[in-house]
C-alpha cells in the first residue's frame, strides 16, 4: 500500500535562486542579496534577501535574517542548543520547514508550513496584513482624506 506524502519540489532556476553559499563556506556580516540564495554552508549576521531562501540539509543560518520571499528549510535556522534570540527570521512570504528542518530561533512569517517530522523549537508569530509586502497597483489611503468621514473610516494620513 502506498502512503500519500506531501512533496516539496525545489527548482532553483525557476525560483530565481542566483546566489549560493556552498558546503564548507562560512559567510557572515551585514549582507544584502538580490535574488534568491541557496545555503549549503553557513550564513550569519544581519542579512536581507530580496528573493527566496533555501536552507539545504547541512546548511545553517543564524543572526538577523529578513527574507522578501518564501523560505524553505531542510537544514537549520539557528544553532542547536543556542538561545532563540540569537537567530531572528522575518519571512514576508511562506516559511516551509521540511521533515529534516530544525528551527531554534524566533520566527516571524506571513504563513508557516510544517511537514511531518519538522522540528520547530523556537517561538513563531504570524505577520499581520499591514506588515505584508504591498501588491503592485494596490492603492493605500490618500495622504489627505477628501472628507472628515473618510478620516473617521480608519484611514491614516502620512508617509507609508
Amino acid at each position: 500500500m502506498k502512503s500519500s506524502e506531501d512533496v516539496l519540489t525545489i527548482d532553483p532556476v525557476a525560483m530565481n535562486v542566483v546566489n549560493r553559499i556552498a558546503c564548507g563556506t562560512n559567510l557572515a556580516g551585514n549582507l544584502l542579496f538580490e535574488g534568491g540564495v541557496l545555503v549549503q554552508g553557513r550564513l550569519g549576521g544581519d542579512v536581507q534577501v530580496n528573493g527566496r531562501v533555501i536552507v539545504w540539509t547541512g546548511g545553517v543560518i543564524r543572526g538577523k535574517i529578513r527574507v522578501l520571499g518564501d523560505m524553505y528549510v531542510f537544514g537549520q535556522l539557528g544553532e542547536l542548543g543556542a538561545d532563540p534570540g540569537e537567530t531572528m527570521v522575518e519571512c514576508l512570504g511562506t516559511l516551509y520547514v521540511a521533515n529534516t528542518g530544525v528551527t531554534t530561533g524566533i520566527l516571524t512569517a506571513h504563513h508557516l508550513m510544517l511537514y511531518e517530522g519538522a522540528d520547530l523549537r523556537g517561538p513563531f508569530t504570524t505577520l499581520r496584513s499591514e506588515r505584508s509586502l504591498p501588491v503592485l497597483d494596490d492603492r493605500v489611503a490618500p495622504l489627505h482624506p477628501a472628507s472628515p468621514a473618510a478620516s473617521s473610516a480608519g484611514f491614516q494620513s502620512g508617509n507609508f
